[in-house]
């Protein structure tokens, strides 16, 4: 790849941004007389958070092997995307790729943030149309790995980083549950690099919205300066800090949740509804029914909820693998359907 400067890629005011300072960015000592903020004296919730997060990132440094300046955490992956988009996409004027079938937010965040989306399709097995996305300029190109709602890791994304001219951003939401290693080493080597992960899966923190993001300094600090000040709650950064200290939990749920997509794997196919199973590296199923709409609602009065892409690959439900009691809920209500 040619010599990238990230800095010709960012929106001009945002570069020339002079950014919000907080009190505990004026000081951020723990100990003394706290009159700076404005805050109630009294109480235990009554002190602003750390707004840059330092413990939480020196402890994801430490399970990441990144770098803490490397590390952007935001209140979900849904504030990096828009930040992403924020920092580099000018309104009315610039252009990001998308590759549907994928996570919804790349396209609501474009819309909100009035940016042209350029649509190119993933192939017939679900992997990114290299060729097509170098066929555009744009500022950035979102891709999730392993993908959402399909399941499958995509392939070729090492080539897309050495040949696209814009950033490259890889959602690896689910990249816990799949074989394959992380592209986080590939951080120090390629500047258009944005990798995106998230407490909200394999930790169990969907709750605590929590998301990660890792590229190098100069993008990590364009995304901080954009920030709100206190945009992750104490609350949130405890949770967060306590999962990672429980290390052990964590490789336990992980370890059931593989071994119950084997069993939802081999006892769906039994099932008469059911056409097809696509591969998956995620902790959920997309699979082929012979009537989607159908599927799901006589399942939904059940009382067993999955989610329904039959508007994105026809005739899929996607279905997240739940616990073993709740997994054998879901096969019983589906050996009742007749459809």
């Amino acid at each position: 790849m040619k010599a990238f400067d990230i800095t010709k890629l960012v929106r001009e005011n945002i570069l020339a941004l002079k950014p919000y300072s907080s009190a505990r960015d004026e000081f951020s000592g723990c100990e003394g007389v706290f009159l700076d903020a404005n805050e109630n004296p009294f109480g235990t919730l009554n002190r602003y958070p750390d707004p840059h997060q330092k413990a939480l990132k020196a402890a994801v440094s430490r399970i990441k092997k990144i770098p803490a300046e490397n590390i952007f955490l935001g209140n979900g992956s849904d504030e990096v995307i828009d930040l992403i988009y924020r920092v580099f996409a000018e309104s009315g004027r610039d252009k990001v790729i998308i590759c549907p079938p994928t996570y919804g937010m790349y396209e609501v965040s474009a819309h909100i943030n009035d940016v042209e989306i350029i649509t190119v399709n993933l192939s017939s097995d679900f992997q990114l149309d290299i060729d097509e996305i170098l066929k555009y300029w744009a500022k950035c190109v979102f891709v999730c790995s392993p993908n959402n709602p399909t399941g499958n890791r995509l392939e070729r994304i090492h080539e897309l980083l050495e040949h696209f001219e814009g950033i490259v951003v890889v959602d690896e939401a689910y990249i816990d549950f799949c074989p394959e290693t992380s592209l986080l080493p590939e951080i120090e080597r390629h500047p258009n690099l944005i990798v995106m992960q998230t407490f909200s899966k394999a930790w169990a923190l969907a709750g605590v919205r929590v998301g990660m993001a890792f590229a190098q300094k100069t993008t990590i600090d364009l995304l901080s300066k954009t920030k709100p000040p206190y945009n992750i709650s104490a609350l949130n950064q405890q949770a967060a800090l306590s999962a990672i200290e429980n290390v052990a939990d964590f490789e336990k749920r992980r370890k059931l949740i593989l071994e119950q997509r084997a069993v939802l794997e081999k006892e769906l196919k039994e099932i008469a509804c059911v056409k097809k199973i696509y591969p998956s590296d995620a902790n959920f199923l997309l699979v082929e029914v012979s009537d989607a709409d159908a599927v799901y609602q006589k399942l939904v009065n059940h009382k067993v909820i999955t989610r329904n892409r039959n508007s994105q690959i026809k005739n899929c439900i996607r279905i997240t693998v739940g616990s073993p009691e709740e997994n054998n809920t879901l096969l019983c209500a589906m050996k009742k359907l007749e459809i």
